[in-house]
């Protein structure tokens, strides 16, 4: 995984998938990796410090490889894939030891059988038909020097694992560096609103910025002031797989971005939210960062008024009722977000302000786009670091002023933006310790006079214990809603402890949510 930061529970001898090997959660594991004094006393806590035994990191494979000629290795790369053995900074294709006309492919370690029974026959028929192929056997050792994870390492150790924290921090300290700098490890449990994690710092660099790479995409983060999950990479993915080019997504609590910045790469105007003002803050960092900061509008609100907000509609004389108390910007000026000094009551101002545009590229599939939109939403992060990227808000009509240039406004004839009230396509509410409580925001939020095309999908997230079943949580949300939902689709992302999984759970908002036209 090509991530920066990497969450770790555990080192286990030779267990990787796509991530370093991760800390083992039985003291007895890491047992077999400490050589100690036989004189030492039994309790833990006297124990004499232990040393390293770096041989116990290895993991031998048995594997197969195919004997090919060299000019035919492309072609046979494209029919073996998903057979190859596939594990970081290991490649498949290697030179042959006994013939400089041909090369190994090393296969998977699902491949049992020599007569490559475990692969597909119509692949194999196809190699046969490429060239003469011959399987042989191939054995891979992957040491301790393999073994290597991001930038910052974060650890979760148990109570029992705490006497070895250090020698913990110096395996993963020594597998990579210069390439990992920090080794943390979580202390307690998460309080805080923004569900930040309180880390002690155990080895390397008292800096807890990073970077993080994910799909195409580029995140820069304050690990310290953040929320952040790497093994939520796939998911991320899966759920951006389903958006289409010109769709809006509507993210209520967006972080630092893990959905609405592939969603903009992809070519989606997305309205993204958080009430961490240090989340908003590196938001536009990355947007600007992955280049798509002309896609999405930041905000810093809670996300009911947020959402409440966003789809309201404005006044016939076609400006929003909170206008009068907020200026709305002129289309050619930045705007910064206020300093956290400043009272709630006048951050959380969201003003949208729309305007007649005759000359846009047209309608898109769920949208209409004869509108362009400025905000101004609330709250500046106090903390500031230097090297960011200058942070600023953005509209589509607005210009990003850079070091180095000028300040240049896009035309709204080069872009254009749905009116939120009338057309959202996607709505995310990734906060699954509370996300299903935010469900009743949209009683009566969306006014069918005014509504076009499909209503959205609901993407919400949350935790099932072993003691609930998927209909529980959908009876909670039809209560939020006051609404039977119909056709739901629960999608599961992980295990997050033995008896508690984390879900995705999708809908379309029901029509009961919506509001009839009044007389």
């Amino acid at each position: 995984m090509e991530s920066e930061a990497l969450e770790m529970n555990c080192v286990k001898n030779g267990e990787s998938e796509n991530s370093p090997n991760k800390l083992a959660s039985q003291a007895h594991a890491l047992d077999n990796l400490l050589c100690v004094d036989n004189d030492a006393v039994a309790d833990r806590e006297k124990l004499p410090k232990p040393h390293l035994d770096e041989s116990k990191f290895d993991v031998q494979f048995k594997l197969w490889a195919l004997q090919i000629p060299c000019q035919h290795c492309k072609v046979a790369t494209r029919i073996l894939n998903g057979y190859m053995f596939d594990k970081p900074r290991v490649k498949p294709i290697i030179e042959d030891p006994t013939c400089d006309k041909t090369r190994y492919l090393i296969l998977s370690d699902k491949v049992q059988n020599q007569d490559l029974s475990d692969i597909p026959k119509q692949k194999v028929d196809e190699l046969n038909g490429l060239c003469k192929i011959e399987v042989v056997p191939y054995s891979l050792t992957l040491g301790y020097s393999y073994w290597s994870a991001g930038q910052i390492a974060h650890l979760n150790l148990h109570d029992e694992l705490l006497p070895y924290k250090d020698v913990i921090a110096k395996v993963i300290y020594d597998k990579n560096y210069p390439r990992i700098k920090t080794i943390v490890n979580k202390v307690g449990t998460i309080t805080n609103e923004f569900r930040v994690p309180e880390f002690e710092i155990l080895a390397g660099e008292h800096s807890m910025i990073t970077e993080v790479k994910q799909y195409g995409a580029t995140f820069r983060l304050d690990y310290s002031l953040v929320y952040w999950n790497s093994r939520l990479e796939h998911e991320h993915k899966r759920l951006v797989s389903m958006f289409q080019a010109g769709e809006t997504i509507c993210d209520m609590f967006a972080g630092i971005g893990p959905f609405a910045i592939p969603a903009a790469q992809k070519g989606c105007t997305v309205y993204a939210n958080d009430l961490n003002p240090d989340s908003i803050h590196y938001l536009r960092i990355n947007a600007k960062i992955n280049k798509v900061d002309d896609r999405i509008y930041a905000y810093n609100m809670d996300a009911r008024k947020f959402v409440s907000q966003l789809m309201e509609v404005p006044n016939t004389e076609a400006t929003s009722q909170l206008s009068s108390e907020v200026p709305i910007l002129d289309t050619c000026h930045t705007c910064r977000i206020q300093d956290n000094a400043e009272s709630n009551s006048e951050n959380e101002l969201l003003t949208v302000h729309t305007k007649d545009n005759n000359s846009g590229l047209g309608d898109v599939k769920g949208s209409t786009r004869h509108s362009a939109t400025s905000v101004i939403a609330g709250k500046r992060s106090s903390s500031y670091h230097e090297g960011d990227v200058e942070a600023h808000e953005t509209g589509i009509l607005e210009g990003v002023k850079r070091k180095g240039s000028t300040n240049k406004r896009m035309r709204s004839s080069e872009m254009s933006v749905t009116k939120t009230w009338e057309h959202i396509d996607h709505i995310i509410m990734n906060l699954p310790a509370s996300a299903v409580q935010f469900l009743d925001s949209f009683r009566g939020l969306i006014q069918k006079k005014y509504w076009k095309g499909c209503l959205p999908w609901i993407h919400c997230y949350c935790f099932i214990r072993a003691t609930e079943t998927p209909e529980t949580i959908i009876a909670v949300a039809e209560s939020a809603l006051n609404a039977p939902i119909h056709d739901s689709k629960f999608h599961r992302v992980r295990d997050v402890a033995p008896n508690k999984a984390m879900f995705c759970l999708s809908f379309r908002l029901p029509e009961g949510c919506v509001k009839e036209d009044v007389q």
